[in-house]
């Protein structure tokens, strides 16, 4: 049996290698020069790590379950990491038990609904009653007005950016249970996971296995239409090419599906509200010598450009990256932001007064090179009622499936939950290839 996936991304390559373990003969189309989608790689000019920022967590069983499957539990590697706060332009870290208890801006009064907003929110289970209220009125509710302008707004904001008091809250209740659970019981320290030699180490590995079984990976892929064929199955057409498939699985965005695959294929409801999209304009300093002692630095100062700074060589062993330093700055913005309209060098001088703002010591004679990356669509905002607003998807073929990213409606978007996703639709079509296998 053939089976196509459309899209390369992290989904579609684990989809490919969880079908290859059965008799199935596998072929991804990727339309990038080089696989992975948001989790993909980039040369830094000394070495090559993540064009955009990762870790695993302890409690990302789904992924790590994976690296153990794919043979790369031995590259994976463990490091506590500290979280600071920019607030009143001063640093707090607050990455212990001691130091969250010490930290300055809250009273202790406030830092007691702190902890019991974070305890109350990691034991709901039942997540669409907080569909109905923002973000920003639920956290002030639980845990008071102060507590949400010096702790909760600041973390939004280097999640979200402006847009930090429109979405609802699920969205800090999903960050709430997955993102606390970093800390380990007994020490009550943040710990973060990489593997060794980042993501194009994983994606190498997933090439490698679906060569072995006889799967395919085409690079560089442009698929023009999707449609049904007359005999069954269905027909794709490609770089001047067509091919039939068996069942083809779609994992690209759902903006993409619409132009190219045959309305016969799937209906998408409409809805009189459109989802909007957060992307993100991300500005990566390689560096002789650190910015930060911290993983995340969440950042309360409207002034600075980017809305965090992410210290990735306090997890990542240094020879990873050749005895150099890197740290990402990310802007999350929508579609309307003027900031897209920048060119590269606009963006690397707007930032770099940042970095200059927030550390006034640093010397640019340190940067050894400049990079500016950006991604349209990384995620949908998750406003008010989000799950009801959300286009659904029907298929209307029996051998013609979608699953991507829209369909997460109460979960962040991270690898483990990509996924935990593609083990739940593996679930129903083992069952459908033994039948017909």
């Amino acid at each position: 049996m053939k089976i196509g996936i459309v899209g390369g991304g992290f989904m579609g390559l684990v989809l490919a290698h969880k079908i290859s373990k059965t008799k199935a003969k596998v072929k991804v189309f990727e339309r990038d020069i080089q696989p992975g989608g948001l989790a993909t790689y980039h040369n830094f000019g000394s070495f090559i790590w993540d064009r955009f920022y990762h870790v695993i967590l302890p409690s990302d069983s789904h992924l790590i379950d994976l690296l153990e499957d794919l043979g790369l539990e031995e590259k994976l590697r463990w490091r506590r990491s500290m979280t600071g706060y920019y607030v009143e332009n001063k640093f707090y870290s607050i990455s212990s038990s001691k130091e969250f208890l010490l930290f300055p801006p809250l009273s202790l009064l406030d830092k007691f609904r702190l902890g019991f907003t974070i305890f109350y929110g990691s034991k709901i289970k039942n997540w669409k009653n907080l569909e109905k209220i923002s973000a920003k009125d639920w956290l002030i509710k639980i845990g008071g007005r102060k507590t949400y302008e010096k702790f909760w707004s600041p973390l939004l904001l280097a999640k979200l950016g402006k847009n930090h008091e429109s979405v609802s809250a699920v969205f800090i209740w999903s960050y709430i249970t997955r993102l606390f659970k970093a800390r380990s019981s007994a020490a009550q320290k943040e710990h973060m996971g990489y593997v060794s030699g980042g993501y194009k180490t994983v994606f190498d590995r997933l090439k490698e296995i679906l060569l072995q079984k006889g799967s395919e990976l085409v690079l560089s892929c442009s698929v023009v239409k999707i449609v049904p064929d007359a005999s069954g199955g269905i027909r794709i057409f490609y770089n001047n090419k067509e091919e039939h498939f068996d069942k083809l699985i779609f994992t690209a965005p759902l903006s993409v599906l619409g132009k190219i695959a045959s309305p016969d294929l799937f209906e998408i409801s409409k809805n009189n509200q459109a989802v909007e999209y957060l992307g993100v304009i991300c500005m990566v300093m390689i560096t002789d010598t650190p910015l930060t002692p911290y993983y995340v630095l969440n950042i309360a100062d409207k002034e600075i450009p980017f809305t965090g700074v992410i210290g990735m060589s306090t997890v990542v062993d240094l020879e990873e990256t050749n005895g150099e330093y890197i740290t990402y700055f990310p802007k999350y913005a929508t579609a309307d932001d003027p900031f897209w309209s920048l060119t590269d060098e606009e963006l690397e001088v707007i930032f770099l007064k940042g970095v200059q703002k927030l550390y006034p010591d640093f010397d640019k004679k340190e940067i050894h090179s400049i990079h500016i990356n950006k991604a349209f669509k990384v995620q949908p905002l998750q406003v008010l009622n989000y799950s009801e607003i959300i286009p659904e998807i029907r298929t209307r073929h029996p051998d013609f499936y979608v699953l991507n990213t829209s369909q997460f409606v109460n979960e962040t978007l991270n690898n483990n939950t990509a996924t935990q996703h593609v083990n739940h639709f593996m679930t129903n079509f083992n069952i459908e290839l033994q039948t017909e296998l």
